[in-house]
C-alpha cells in the first residue's frame, strides 16, 4: 500500500462549499488510481468510507446533482469535506475500506454488529492419546480442526454423541497424567480410559481415525466398519461387546439426524442469505461441512440508512470473514457488487481458492432458499420483539416520570459469599433487547472494604465505571453513556449510588433501586429513588415484569461471574505466584512431585530433575518457598 496520503487541502471556496459543489471541485485533483475515500460532515465526523478502482471516476458520480437514491442524496448533502488515500490495487483498497469501517463506524456504511468467533471441534495432535474438545479462537494448537459450528450448544451436543460413539477422552493432559483409575465417563461408556491403560495406543489410534473420518463426512465407511465388528462379535458369542457396538451405531445415527440438513452434493460451504424489511436486515448463515449442516446463526447488520441487498452482502462478507477462515464455496441469496474483487480478497485470506455463487436451481438453490426463509422469519420475530420492547421502554419512562424512553439501561448487581471472591456485574438493555456484548464484570479490589459490605462494593463498581466513562468520553458523544441505572437494592444502595454520582458530577443520570419488598417475593418489588417516596407497581404491570427480567438477568450474570472466580480460586496453587512458572512447567512439577506442598519442600537437585526446570528456575522456585517460610 502506498504512503501517499492524498487528502486535498481546503481552498477558501472549498470551505464555503458543501455537497455536490464541494465534490465537483475536489474531483479536479484526483487521478485514476485505486484507493479509499472518506466523506465528512461539518463537525468533521466521518459519514461514509468507500473504495474505488478509479477514484476520479467513482467520486465524480457524487458530483452529479440528480439520479441518486434518497440515502446517497442525504449523504452528499451533509458532506462538508473529503479525504483520500491511494493504494496499489483494488483488493488493498477493499481491505483498507473494511478496516476503516470497523474503526470509524460511519453512519452511512453497512456495519456488522456481531463479530464473535465460532467454536470448532479439535482432535489434538500433540499427545500419544489425542483429546477431543471444543476450541474457540485461533487455530494455533496442533491437531485437526472441524467446524465452525453455529454455537457452543451445537458443539456440546455433537461432542456428547461423539463420545458415545468413539470413546475418545475429553480430559486435560494434566488430569490424564495423574489418573490412577478410570473415571466415571469410562463407567458409563463415554471414554475408553487410555489414562489407565484400559485400551492400547494402537486401538485408541483406530478410534481417533474413525472419529476423523466421520467428521470429514465419510460416515458410511465408519458405520459399515462398526456393523461388521458387531456381526463378528455376535458370531463369536461376545454379546456384551456386540451390544456396546450396537449402542455406538445408534449414537452415530443420532449425530447424523441432529445435523438437520445433510446435502449430498455440497461437501463444504457457507450458505448466506439476506432479507430486508422495514429498513432492517437479517443475514442468515448456515455452515455446511463434511456434507452435514453444523448449525446456523443470524446477524442484524446496520444497513447504513438504506443500503440494498448487494451492498449489504458485500460489506457483511468482507467483515464476517475478517479473522475467520472462509470455506471453499459461499452460496449467496443475492449477487454482490464486486464478486471478483471480494472472491480475490477471501482467496488471499484463506490461502486457497474461494468461490462465490448465486445458485438458480438444484440442491444448492434449495439450501439458499431455506436460509432465506429462515432470515425472513428471524427478522419478522425481531421486528415484533422490537415493537414490544419499544412499548416497554415507553411504559418504563411513563411509570418513573423519565424525560424520554431510555436507549441504554445499565443494571448492576454484586455477588459474593461472606465477602470472598466478590464481583460486580453490569448488564445492558436497550431498544433491541439485551446487549450482551456490552456486559461487564468487575473484580472487587478494595483492600479496605469490610467483607460483605454491599454498599461499599457498589460504590467501587460505579466509581470505576463512571471514572472510565468520564476519561474516555467526557463530552458524552458516544452511546456508552446510560440513560437509566437500575440497582439491585433498596434505600441503602441508593444512598451509596447517590454519593458516588454526586462526587463524580454526573447527577443528571436517573437511577432506581429495585428492592424485593414484602416477603421478598416476585411481584411485591419496591422502587427507591433519591428524594422521592418508595413506590410499587401493580402486580400484573408489564413494566414490572420487564424490570424483574432485567434484575434476574443481572443476578444470573453476577452469580455466574462469581462462580467462575471461585472455581478458579479453588484450583489455584502457590505455584501460580512463582515467577517463570507457566502452565506447562506447573503441570510438570505437579506430575513429578504430586502436589504443590511437595514442591515447596523439594531441594534444588530434586527440582532440577524435572523436565523443563533449569538450574536458574529451580533456584527461583526454591527461594520463593523458603522466603515464604
Amino acid at each position: 500500500m502506498q504512503d501517499d496520503y492524498a487528502e486535498l487541502p481546503d481552498t477558501p471556496d472549498d470551505q464555503a462549499a458543501s455537497g455536490h459543489a464541494l465534490i465537483a471541485r475536489l474531483v479536479r485533483g484526483l487521478d485514476a488510481s485505486p484507493g479509499v475515500y472518506r466523506m465528512l460532515n461539518a463537525a468533521n465526523e466521518v459519514l461514509y468510507v468507500g473504495k474505488a478502482r478509479n477514484l476520479k471516476a467513482r467520486v465524480s458520480n457524487y458530483a452529479r446533482p440528480a439520479g441518486h437514491s434518497g440515502r446517497i442524496a442525504r449523504m452528499i448533502h451533509e458532506t462538508a469535506s473529503m479525504m483520500f488515500l491511494t493504494t496499489r490495487t483494488e483488493v488493498e483498497a477493499l481491505l483498507l475500506e473494511q478496516n476503516l469501517i470497523k474503526q470509524l463506524k460511519p453512519r452511512y456504511n453497512v456495519l456488522m454488529r456481531d463479530d464473535k468467533s465460532f467454536p470448532n471441534i479439535l482432535i489434538t495432535g500433540d499427545h500419544a492419546f489425542p483429546q477431543i474438545t471444543k476450541h474457540r479462537g485461533k487455530r494455533s494448537a496442533p491437531g485437526h480442526y472441524f467446524g465452525p459450528f453455529a454455537s457452543a450448544g451445537a458443539v456440546n451436543r455433537t461432542l456428547n454423541q461423539l463420545q458415545k460413539v468413539f470413546l475418545l477422552r475429553n480430559c486435560s493432559d494434566s488430569m490424564f497424567s495423574t489418573r490412577t483409575r478410570p473415571c466415571l465417563l469410562h463407567q458409563i461408556r463415554r471414554c475408553s480410559a487410555p489414562c489407565t491403560g484400559e485400551i492400547s495406543q494402537a486401538d485408541y489410534a483406530g478410534l481417533v481415525e474413525d472419529a476423523r473420518r466421520f467428521l470429514e463426512g465419510r460416515t458410511t465407511h465408519v458405520q459399515a466398519d462398526l456393523a461388521a465388528q458387531m456381526q463378528q462379535a455376535s458370531e463369536a458369542m461376545e454379546f456384551e461387546r456386540a451390544a456396546a457396538l450396537r449402542d455406538r451405531i445408534r449414537a452415530l445415527t443420532n449425530v447424523q439426524q441432529a445435523q438437520g440438513i445433510n446435502p449430498r452434493g455440497v461437501a463444504e460451504a457457507d450458505v448466506v442469505a439476506v432479507h430486508l424489511q422495514g429498513g432492517q436486515a437479517c443475514v442468515q448463515v448456515f455452515f455446511i461441512r463434511a456434507h452435514q449442516s453444523w448449525g446456523n446463526s443470524d446477524f442484524y447488520p446496520r444497513t447504513g440508512a438504506g443500503a440494498e441487498e448487494p451492498e449489504i452482502l458485500q460489506a457483511f462478507l468482507a467483515q464476517f470473514y475478517d479473522g475467520k477462515e472462509p470455506p471453499r464455496l459461499i452460496l449467496l441469496s443475492h449477487g454482490v457488487e464486486d464478486p471478483d474483487l471480494l472472491g480475490q480478497l477471501l482467496t488471499d485470506r484463506a490461502g486457497r481458492k474461494v468461490d462465490l455463487a448465486v445458485p438458480q436451481r438444484g440442491e444448492k438453490a434449495e439450501l439458499v432458499e431455506n436460509a432465506l426463509r429462515n432470515a425472513k422469519e428471524s427478522l419478522g420475530r425481531r421486528l415484533a420483539e422490537n415493537t414490544a420492547q419499544t412499548k416497554l421502554l415507553e411504559g418504563l419512562a411513563e411509570a418513573f416520570a423519565l424525560e424520554a424512553p431510555p436507549k441504554r439501561i445499565e443494571v448492576y448487581d454484586n455477588s459474593h459469599i461472606m465477602g470472598t471472591n466478590a464481583v460486580g456485574g453490569m448488564i445492558v438493555a436497550g431498544p433491541d433487547g439485551l446487549m450482551k456484548g456490552e456486559y461487564r464484570k468487575y473484580n472487587i479490589k478494595g483492600d479496605g472494604l469490610t467483607p460483605g459490605d454491599d454498599f461499599a462494593m457498589m460504590k467501587e463498581v460505579l466509581t470505576r465505571r463512571f471514572e472510565r466513562l468520564l476519561k474516555e468520553d467526557p463530552d458524552r458523544e458516544s452511546p456508552s453513556w446510560p440513560d437509566l441505572l437500575l440497582i439491585d437494592g433498596g434505600a441503602g444502595q441508593i444512598s451509596a449510588v447517590r454519593e458516588v454520582m454526586e462526587g463524580l458530577g454526573v447527577e443528571d443520570i436517573p437511577f432506581i433501586g429495585v428492592a424485593k419488598g414484602v416477603d421478598r417475593d416476585h411481584g411485591k418489588e419496591e422502587f427507591h429513588r433519591p428524594g422521592q417516596p418508595v413506590m410499587a407497581l401493580p402486580r400484573n404491570h408489564p413494566v414490572l415484569y420487564f424490570i424483574q427480567r432485567l434484575r434476574d438477568e443481572a443476578h444470573r450474570f453476577a452469580i455466574g461471574t462469581h462462580r467462575a472466580k471461585r472455581a478458579k480460586a479453588m484450583t489455584a496453587t502457590p505455584l501460580d505466584e512463582v515467577p517463570g512458572v507457566g502452565a506447562a512447567r506447573k503441570r510438570a512439577l505437579l506430575a513429578h512431585f504430586g502436589s504443590a506442598k511437595a514442591v515447596s519442600r523439594a531441594g534444588l537437585s530434586d527440582l532440577m530433575a524435572v523436565d523443563g526446570i533449569s538450574e536458574t528456575l529451580a533456584q527461583t522456585i526454591h527461594d520463593f518457598f523458603n522466603a515464604r517460610g
